[in-house]
């Protein structure tokens, strides 16, 4: 039982977890691959810098020794970030070591040249915890749901957001007080673009569209919206209203092709999404032959993400002892085209600040009427000075016809100001 020996690249919060995993459950994965898994390096900034875990690997500062070290036959990668990430994997693949990754933006923006110098070189590329922490989500659809064809998915995948979302819900916290929360408790980086605007989930949905189409979906594919501009009025009226607002990250396809789009909407309050809150993550799945399905749990964390990337380092070392390698190559093998975002049809919510005076109402209607958007219902709410909050719902219209409606009604002089314009994510409105 030669044991396959292995080098990090990285030892931050996920890069602890596998050593602890490793080391913790030693015994029964030795049982499950057949050889016992050891890491061999780990290439680190300052060796000399003190860590919360002990380990007899050596380690390095250079990125070579691993290259060149024959014995070394995974090259885990967990250091985040595109570059050096990216050349330093490549360079593994091309020299016939396998690759283990967690980094989504690699996997969202280069995958298909990582895919391919895997294939050349007969070695295994897998990245569970790109997507989901420690959901199982990649290997279900490259495996347990290959049968399917998948029409949807759609999730929360990003714990930030879905944290601030949930204080703003229950404790009706305003959006700059639970973003400062939110970063005082490590949830949210000190520059939380990437999480708030919605660009971490646009390329995890990337990277789940493109497995699930069986299509090269890129992050460049994905329309994004983020939170920056959901208040507290809209929550409380999507609560009266019977929803719950997410940040959704969704991929649908048809005869028409792929859409792919990020952005907040109105859940239906009864929906299996609605109820993950907190920093949880969960993918919701639909499939023509197992119907719905949903995978849910923590989306990110030190255990959590080490859990999905310990799970690749186990299956890869598997392919090891058994003398195979890439059993499941890349599944993009069809070209199928991208739906333009502003073709895509939803019903939305809108809610207007406008003069309080006669024939208001009747004007409104008739610009939205003049873009073809039909209106399911229009409430007045509060008084603001000497001005009216309208909240209106349409039935489903297109992106580019509710845009070209909010043109209309900029341009009218009885509306002070739109608020909010928001997706509502629901088949019908009744």
């Amino acid at each position: 039982m030669d044991a396959i020996k292995i080098a990090l690249l990285g030892m931050g919060t996920v890069g602890t977890g596998v050593v602890k995993i490793l080391a913790n459950n030693a015994h029964s994965i030795t049982q499950k691959v057949g050889s016992p898994v050891v890491i061999k390096k780990i290439l680190v900034k300052n060796p000399n810098k003190a860590r919360n875990v002990t380990t007899d690997a050596e380690l390095v500062t250079d990125f070579d020794e691993i290259l060149r070290d024959p014995e070394i036959k995974i090259i885990v990668e967990i250091m985040g970030g595109e570059t050096p990430a990216k050349d330093y994997m490549l360079s593994a693949l091309k020299a016939g070591k396998n690759v283990v990754t967690a980094n989504k933006d690699v996997v969202a923006k280069y995958g298909r040249e990582l895919f391919e110098a895997a294939e050349a070189s007969h070695v295994d590329f897998l990245f569970e915890a790109s997507v989901g922490g420690g959901i199982p989500i990649i290997r279900p659809l490259k495996q347990c749901l290959a049968a399917n064809y998948i029409s949807e998915i759609m999730g929360i995948v990003n714990g930030t957001t879905n944290y601030m979302l949930t204080k703003m819900t229950n404790e009706k916290m305003d959006y700059a007080d639970v973003l400062a929360e939110a970063q005082a408790k490590g949830y949210a980086e000190a520059d939380p673009t990437a999480d708030v605007g919605g660009y971490d989930a646009a390329r995890k949905i990337a990277i789940l569209a493109s497995i699930a189409f069986g299509a090269r979906v890129t992050f460049d594919d994905v329309s994004v919206e983020g939170i920056t501009n959901i208040s507290i009025e809209d929550i409380e009226y999507a609560r009266e209203l019977g929803f719950i607002i997410k940040l959704l990250a969704i991929a649908k396809q048809d005869e028409h092709g792929i859409s792919v789009r990020v952005h907040p909407a109105f859940l239906p309050a009864n929906h299996p999404l609605a109820s993950v809150n907190d920093v949880f993550n969960a993918i919701f799945i639909k499939g023509d032959a197992v119907g719905e399905t949903m995978f849910y749990g923590r989306g990110a964390g030190e255990l959590p993400t080490a859990s999905a990337v310990t799970a690749d380092i186990i299956d890869v070392a598997r392919d090891i002892r058994h003398n195979v390698s890439s059993r499941i190559l890349c599944t993009c093998f069809e070209q199928k085209p991208i739906y333009p975002a502003n073709k895509i049809e939803s019903p939305y919510y809108i809610r207007l600040l406008v003069e309080d005076k006669p024939g208001v109402l009747a004007a409104i209607s008739g610009a939205f009427g003049s873009q073809q958007v039909s209106l399911h219902s229009v409430i007045q709410k509060r008084k603001v000075e000497r001005s009216t909050e309208l909240v209106l719902i349409t039935y489903r219209v297109s992106d580019e016809n509710i845009r070209l409606a909010i043109g209309t009604l900029l341009g009218m002089s009885v509306v002070r100001k739109v608020s909010s314009v928001i997706r509502v994510e629901a088949e019908e409105i009744s």
